[in-house]
């Protein structure tokens, strides 16, 4: 692919972002060729466009945890978003990285999600086994390039190539990445690093945070752990009863422990690999963007807790259970019978394949309309 660069070259950015961060007017640009804004960066830019499509919108009914018919309260992939992008901001303004550019890849992170988390994809994925597989980071990536269609001229959003190579080099423990046209021999950049450990934060943070406002954990559960045992004792708590308002304080206060010890890690790595460029920083043969040793072990600890006491919860496991029969049944059902798909949707056949083009309609579908969709097909009260 060959990229124009863009021609803006805003001083505040000279200021604000260091040697090793990317400025906007170092990109390399857009597929397609576009004039630059007056007052507003290629990145910004980005970061707009990413808000605006459908599939952002829909994030608003996509389970992070726990299904949208279990409560209002809980995470939805949308609030899981915000809550990534605000995390990732402050390590980006902290560390001299690209604010905009960090936020627009932590807003895009999880757009190819299908309905009904972690569940959805891992059904989606055995559907499509045979069919090119998927992956929501692939499918991101898709959605970005060419399924959204907002513009006249070209397919997908036109991202900039820095915001396209830090979407495909996104990775955390549950994630995979696939960035064969992005340089796949160099690591993420630092903004991309910053969006990777701020997803982590932010489902780890947050997932207990659910889980215990659920009451599928209780606090008496986490009394062995090392991550709970030093929040008590920092925050002085010795309970017996967890309030409202101390479950608010301890996730505050476990995400600035987790956000500060990233800060001060990642400083000392930098400073220690004398990395003066972006180039630099993507040829180490480690992420410089990462927590301490200590922390690693204790959040190890706690992600192994989450699995056992949370994910595998029976109610989670309920949800999950609902969550492959409906995805399976809907795909069985478009497989064999097209013209029950929507014509927009038939008529992507031929280009893509019935099954990626089915695979690419249930992905697209939040976790009521796939609810919904279900029980028009298989519901006899739902027959006219």
């Amino acid at each position: 692919m060959n990229y124009a660069s863009p021609m803006n070259n805003f001083r505040v950015e000279e200021y604000q972002i260091a040697p090793f961060g990317i400025r906007s007017n170092t990109s390399k640009g857009r597929h397609y060729p576009e004039q630059e804004h007056d007052y507003r960066t290629c990145f910004q830019r980005d970061k707009d466009r990413v808000i605006h499509t459908t599939s952002f919108r829909r994030l608003e009914y996509k389970t992070q945890v726990f299904i949208t018919d279990e409560g209002d309260y809980y995470r939805t992939r949308l609030t899981h978003t915000l809550e990534v992008a605000q995390i990732g901001r402050t390590l980006a303004r902290a560390l001299g990285g690209n604010e905009d550019l960090t936020e627009a890849i932590c807003l895009a992170h999880d757009l190819g999600h299908p309905p009904f988390g972690h569940s959805g994809e891992s059904t989606l994925a055995k559907l499509m086994t045979d069919h090119g597989s998927f992956n929501h980071n692939h499918h991101t990536l898709r959605i970005v390039t060419q399924l959204e269609k907002r513009y006249a001229n070209f397919d997908g959003l036109n991202l900039c190539y820095e915001t396209l190579e830090g979407i495909a080099k996104h990775e955390t423990e549950y994630d995979l990445k696939d960035a064969s046209e992005y340089n796949p021999d160099l690591r993420g950049h630092l903004e991309a690093q910053i969006a990777n450990v701020a997803d982590e934060i932010a489902y780890t943070c947050h997932d207990l945070d659910d889980g215990l406002r659920s009451g599928m954990i209780r606090h008496d559960m986490m009394e062995d752990l090392l991550i709970w045992k030093l929040l008590s004792e920092e925050l002085r708590w010795i309970g017996p009863n967890l309030s409202d308002l101390d479950r608010h304080r301890f996730i505050r206060h476990l995400t600035n422990l987790e956000v500060s010890d990233i800060f001060y890690t990642t400083q000392e790595k930098i400073a220690s690999a004398r990395v003066q460029t972006v180039d630099e920083l993507q040829r180490l043969p480690y992420n410089v963007v990462s927590n301490s040793n200590l922390w690693l072990s204790q959040n190890r600890e706690l992600k192994d807790f989450l699995f056992h006491n949370l994910y595998r919860h029976y109610r989670v496991v309920r949800m999950s259970t609902k969550a492959e029969m409906i995805i399976t049944r809907l795909f069985e059902a478009f497989r064999k019978e097209p013209n029950l798909l929507p014509v927009h949707i038939r008529q992507t056949i031929e280009e893509r394949g019935r099954e990626t083009a089915i695979c690419d309609y249930i992905a697209g579908m939040t976790d009521r309309y796939a609810t919904e969709q279900y029980n028009k097909l298989f519901e006899a009260s739902f027959l006219p």
